[in-house]
């Protein structure tokens, strides 16, 4: 992918382009994503929107803006009733932008040099009206490793890329860390405004502009930009059990399919053959157990050659495929978490906020 693309990178086109950021206590990113953004050619303005930060967030920003002439920030003062936090923060700043595209992306973001005209050259070659990207994800700790990589892997076989892209399937899903939108288009099919309320708002708006008849593209995105979505557990924790519910479809019975599946495919087998290979050390050997043994490793390393190609298509580290285990278990307890927030507690916490899931 980088290979094939990386002829892009070099070609700029007028300021046309809007990118909007939406920031609610990002002291430690927003610096990093401005940097890598005010760098793009083709940017026309980057839209800003302090929603209600109670850190260094708008500090940072003011400093920013004295010295980048491209950036503006705008500010939430209130949330307005019927809004959640980040559908009301890109709402403000679309209604505010130019740009004939729309980029919207997240403050924990890093945009690769020349990523922006690459994408756009992308979009606008094949037509597209709505382009998202994957991220590559950075995972420096081993529960990192385990998780985000797994449900990566999980995701894109839920919402197949090649599905996604092509007219003729039904399937629309889009990355809020990046969703390249045509103006024209966003505005028709009602923005965020028609979504206001969707905690999964990008793939809720990719649902509405295929099912206006645009075009979508949604690829793997390591090439051009690169994210760290979750820097404790408990933030992974929290961050996955609102969405996982939701990127099934709110469909318990598919979720616990997918829970099966899991057990099934990632940790039942390795749990097996752990055990099988512990008799056969002790000294308890029979030829029965002998070829038990023989066909969980089979099995296990199958499994594994599957999820290492996955993943690297994906982006990551192949070492990553060695914590496949640990992220089962860990993955499973997230779906059934996210289950119970939804369907239970009827409510899920992210920033500080509290969201009825009814």
């Amino acid at each position: 992918m980088v290979q094939q693309y990386a002829g892009l990178m070099t070609q700029t086109r007028p300021g046309l382009d809007s990118i909007i950021v939406p920031a609610r206590n990002e002291e430690a990113n927003i610096e990093r994503v401005l940097r890598s953004l005010a760098g793009q050619p083709s940017v026309r303005e980057i839209l800003v929107v302090d929603d209600q930060s109670n850190d260094r967030t708008r500090e940072i920003l003011e400093g920013l803006e004295a010295e980048t002439p491209l950036l503006r920030v705008l500010t939430i003062d209130a949330l307005p009733e019927g809004w959640l936090g980040k559908t009301y923060a890109v709402y403000m700043a679309a209604r505010e932008s130019a740009g004939e595209w729309l980029l919207f992306t997240d403050a924990d973001t890093e945009h690769l040099p020349g990523s922006l005209a690459s994408t756009l050259e992308l979009a606008e070659r094949n037509g597209a009206d709505l382009l998202s990207l994957s991220p590559g994800q950075l995972t420096p700790t081993w529960w990192e490793k385990a998780v985000i990589p797994l449900v990566y892997a999980n995701l894109a076989r839920l919402y197949s890329f090649e599905e996604v892209s092509d007219p003729r399937s039904p399937a629309a899903a889009a990355n809020g860390q990046y969703l390249l939108i045509r103006r024209e288009v966003y505005e028709r099919v009602g923005g965020h405004e028609a979504i206001r309320n969707e905690i999964l708002e990008d793939v809720a708006l990719a649902k509405r502009v295929k099912a206006a008849g645009g075009k979508l593209v949604f690829l793997p995105g390591a090439a051009w930009v690169r994210t760290r979505m979750y820097h404790t557990f408990s933030e992974m924790w929290r961050g996955w059990s609102k969405n996982l519910f939701l990127l099934y479809g709110r469909n318990t019975a598919r979720l616990l399919r997918a829970v099966a599946g899991i057990c099934a495919a990632d940790l039942l087998p390795q749990v097996f053959f752990i055990i099988l290979l512990i008799w056969v050390l002790s000294g308890r050997t029979s030829g029965i157990l002998l070829a038990a043994t023989l066909g969980c490793l089979v099995v296990v390393m199958a499994q594994h050659v599957r999820y290492l190609r996955a993943v690297t298509r994906l982006g990551f580290d192949s070492r990553v495929a060695s914590w496949r285990l640990e992220g089962a278990a860990i993955l499973s307890a997230l779906l059934i978490n996210s289950v119970i927030a939804h369907r239970v507690s009827r409510r899920v916490d992210w920033k500080g906020r509290r969201y009825s899931t009814l």
